[in-house]
């Protein structure tokens, strides 16, 4: 006798497994990123193009992490498989590939190689600071997904349109792939110079600050694809997926600047709205 449709019904045991086997995925992706970036660093000496080819696989795994991250959640939501275990697998799935794995290949591409012509205490002091941000932007994102799991509603500093779904602070899977958005865009060449590393650990700190920092990041949590779009949709959908496909490293870059930059742009707004003096109410016409 078949099996019949009960509304309400808990599904069956193995769909639970679908997200976790995503997660996993993840996981594994981060993984194979931090041995990619550890073999880079060890072949830069004696083969810098190999080397590189290292690094670019590291920032390329490191973003289908943040595609398998996305798919987990929605595959979960989908199948009515949420569970406790898989919001805790996948925050530790986060911390390795966005938190352990993109740390480590930001100092290693963008710090550990600059030539400063010899011993000096500017090199040092380079190293040092790099090891620190770096470090940084690893606790701050592991206290990002801390506060994401013990706060049920967060409301921003900035709250946006009631009916729309904000993250508060930047999301730790964005962070990473602005990482490996920049180390993709450079081929994946250390940087060699020490103004190029301090600006590259300025922006590891800029993302460190906006991950704990409880500014209004869309969340995209109400985009459904399975829903009727309108035509202008798909025409931006398809258009950002050919772009994607010609000029990946342009567009995953601009996409990653564009959406770190929304939240910066966002608060700055709201700040410049509340110094705006308030209109003075016009005085009453009575008539008559």
């Amino acid at each position: 006798m078949p099996d019949v449709e009960i509304p309400g019904r808990r599904p069956r045991r193995a769909a639970y497994a679908l997200p976790s086997l995503f997660t996993a995925g993840n996981i594994f992706l981060g993984y194979v990123a931090l041995l990619r970036t550890i073999q880079g660093s060890l072949l830069m000496a004696a083969h810098p193009t190999e080397a590189a080819d290292h690094f670019v696989f590291a920032a390329k795994t490191i973003g289908l992490s943040v595609l398998l991250d996305g798919i987990d959640g929605r595959v979960a939501r989908m199948t009515n498989t949420t569970s406790a275990f898989g919001a805790e697998l996948d925050s530790l799935a986060d911390a390795i590939s966005f938190g352990i794995a993109p740390a480590v290949l930001a100092f290693c591409w963008g710090v550990q190689f600059v030539d400063i012509g010899g011993p000096s205490a500017i090199g040092d002091h380079l190293q040092r600071w790099g090891k620190f941000i770096s470090f940084a932007f690893l606790l701050c994102g592991v206290a990002r997904l801390a506060r994401f799991n013990v706060q049920k509603n967060p409301m921003p500093k900035n709250p946006g349109r009631p009916h729309r779904k904000y993250f508060v602070g930047l999301p730790i899977p964005a962070a990473a792939g602005m990482v490996a958005a920049v180390v993709y865009f450079a081929d994946g060449y250390p940087i060699s110079f020490a103004t190029a590393s301090i600006a590259w650990l300025a922006l590891i700190a800029l993302l460190s600050f906006l991950m704990v920092s409880t500014w209004r990041y869309n969340s995209f949590k109400d985009l459904n694809l399975l829903r009727p779009r309108s035509p202008l949709t798909v025409i931006l959908l398809g258009c950002l997926i050919f772009l994607i496909w010609n000029y990946s490293q342009y567009a995953l870059l601009a996409m990653g600047c564009a959406y770190v930059g929304s939240g910066i742009v966002i608060r700055i707004a709201g700040v410049l709205r509340r110094l705006r003096p308030a209109r003075a109410p016009e005085p009453e016409h009575q008539v008559g």
